[in-house]
């Protein structure tokens, strides 16, 4: 059984710039809900309710956002809106979260490792909080299914387009079945001609708590850091990793074209903003390529 899901949200943001000096990049709004609360979302509704946040001394907003906030629902109840403070509750007893301070930003490796002592000897989730997925299957749900029937580490991939693949993680796999995969190797953010694929690492793992043991011995890798990825290849070393190739829409909101297209997609699932949103776009390209004498 899958009880605990890592959440690292201790990263600077630096792409949002002067932004996220006061901001995390997670708690940034898709129309009205934050990044981070659709991870947390996704965790829950796997049945993983044991939500850890390793977070950094900029983040307490985070914090914030999943605690009670008295005031603000002693407002909503006597300005009588019902709607708004059934759904700041929710918000607020959604989980009881655990938050682990990340002292130093040395890489995705580094605040899965932090999370030890509270994660201990069992199989835990890694969810990045500044991924989105989006689709009718539970992509972290499906990854229990597959732990359970192997017993073993599973990462979530997807195809990107060759251009891209410098962004991402990227697997070398054998198909088993259907959607699964046996991972032969994993490279972090490789050129493009030295890529072993086209399926990247979509910000999902199920990891086996050896994973620890990997990360206390993983070198400095990409960017400085302690890169999971290579700790993931170390583990490939004493046990197999499977993968599932997912066809759910990604949406990565950790960059600035990112989080705009989210944005725009989202806004265009909204029944209530759907129509005047989408005439505003097509009035605002009209006359973009007016100006620019595009036709």
């Amino acid at each position: 059984m899958i009880r605990k899901a890592v959440l690292p949200v201790a990263g600077w943001g630096t792409r949002f710039l002067p932004a996220t000096k006061a901001m995390p990049k997670e708690m940034f709004p898709v129309i009205d809900k934050p990044v981070v609360q659709f991870i947390v979302e996704e965790c829950l509704h796997a049945g993983v309710d044991n939500i850890i946040f390793v977070t950094g001394r900029h983040k307490r907003p985070i914090e914030h956002h999943f605690d009670i906030n008295s005031d603000l629902e002693k407002h909503l109840e006597q300005a009588g809106k019902d709607d708004l403070l059934k759904n700041v509750r929710e918000i607020s007893r959604l989980t009881n979260p655990i938050y682990i301070r990340q002292k130093e930003q040395l890489g995705l490796g580094h605040a899965v490792l932090v999370a030890e002592p509270v994660v201990g000897n069992e199989p835990f989730i890694v969810a990045l909080g500044d991924v989105i997925i989006d689709g009718e299957e539970n992509v972290i749900k499906r990854m229990i299914e597959i732990y359970e029937r192997f017993g073993k580490s599973v990462i979530a991939v997807f195809e990107v387009d060759k251009e891209m693949v410098s962004k991402y993680g990227i697997v070398s796999v054998k198909h088993i079945e259907e959607d699964i995969y046996l991972v032969e190797d994993l490279v972090e953010k490789p050129k493009k001609e030295e890529a072993p694929s086209n399926l990247a690492i979509v910000g999902r793992y199920l990891l086996t708590p050896k994973i620890f043991e990997k990360l206390k011995v993983t070198p400095i890798g990409k960017g400085g850091e302690i890169q999971l990825t290579d700790a993931i290849r170390l583990l490939l070393e004493d046990e197999v990793v499977y993968a599932i190739k997912i066809e759910s829409k990604v949406y990565d909101t950790g960059t600035p074209l990112g989080y705009l297209t989210t944005l725009v997609e989202y806004a265009l699932k909204r029944e209530d903003l759907r129509d005047d949103f989408l005439r505003f776009l097509e009035d605002i390209v009209s006359k973009y390529n007016q100006q620019t004498g595009k036709a």
